[in-house]
């Protein structure tokens, strides 16, 4: 399996921990993993499509599906991929991939079904968006490294560049603000840990963290973005085509 180096850069990498003033419910913290440890990914394609108009994970650009993309992507660093799709697409044929399994009502739902899939000797799990096919090798390599190092879970994210204001209109700081992308990592046991209790939230890192986990923010990249609305395919087709 490629381990690329890396190193962390300073404009948007440090570590976040929480839970500190109570108790950690069940997590702790473990350190760096010295020994080797297997990693799967569990790519996530198993939405609708609501805003895109139909399930933009199964959409042609340069040749190859968005979620063919985001496997690849994944198999740089993966020793196995579980593949979430949505229910009665489940197909024989996705050879890229160790399993392929049918998705839930919601995405912790879908996440859920891909980690039951996972082998229980994984060390380390990554959780990434079929809907981001633009992720490089190089940034599933950071993720996974700084899981290594001693992260419960581990984000990247971008400063924002456009002004924000709030939906009553007020003015909001930027300079306080990160959009989080995928691929994210985490630890496997705290992973499951997280997820026992069937809880819902808007990705797997604010889980982690609910459960005292020890989160950190690596740098994300600006070609990342998510896949929302057809013209984005057009920008995705000139990065993926080049």
């Amino acid at each position: 399996m490629p381990k690329p180096g890396w190193s962390l850069q300073p404009s948007l990498s440090w570590t976040r921990t929480i839970g500190l003033s109570m108790p950690r419910r069940g997590l702790s913290y473990v350190g760096p993993m010295h020994d080797p440890v297997d990693v799967w990914v569990i790519v996530v394609a198993a939405g609708r499509g609501s805003r895109f108009g139909r399930p933009k994970q199964y959409e042609v650009v340069a040749g190859h599906r968005l979620l063919d993309w985001s496997v690849g992507a994944a198999r740089s660093v993966a020793d196995g991929i579980v593949l979430v799709v949505p229910p009665g697409a489940e197909r024989d044929d996705e050879a890229a991939v160790e399993a392929v399994v049918a998705g839930g009502a919601t995405r912790s739902a879908s996440v859920r079904a891909g980690l039951d899939a996972v082998p229980a000797t994984v060390g380390i799990v990554l959780v990434h968006d079929a809907a981001r096919p633009m992720a490089s090798a190089s940034l599933f390599a950071a993720v996974v490294d700084a899981v290594r190092a001693g992260a419960d879970a581990v984000v990247p994210a971008v400063a924002l560049v456009d002004a924000v204001r709030s939906r009553d209109g007020g003015p909001v700081d930027r300079e306080q603000l990160l959009a989080v992308q995928t691929p994210q990592g985490f630890r496997a046991d705290a992973l499951r840990t997280a997820h026992a209790t069937a809880p819902e939230a808007s990705d797997d890192a604010v889980l982690v963290e609910a459960a005292g986990g020890r989160l950190v923010i690596v740098d994300g990249e600006r070609s990342n973005f998510k896949i929302t609305e057809p013209p984005d395919l057009v920008l995705a087709a000139a990065i993926l085509g080049s």
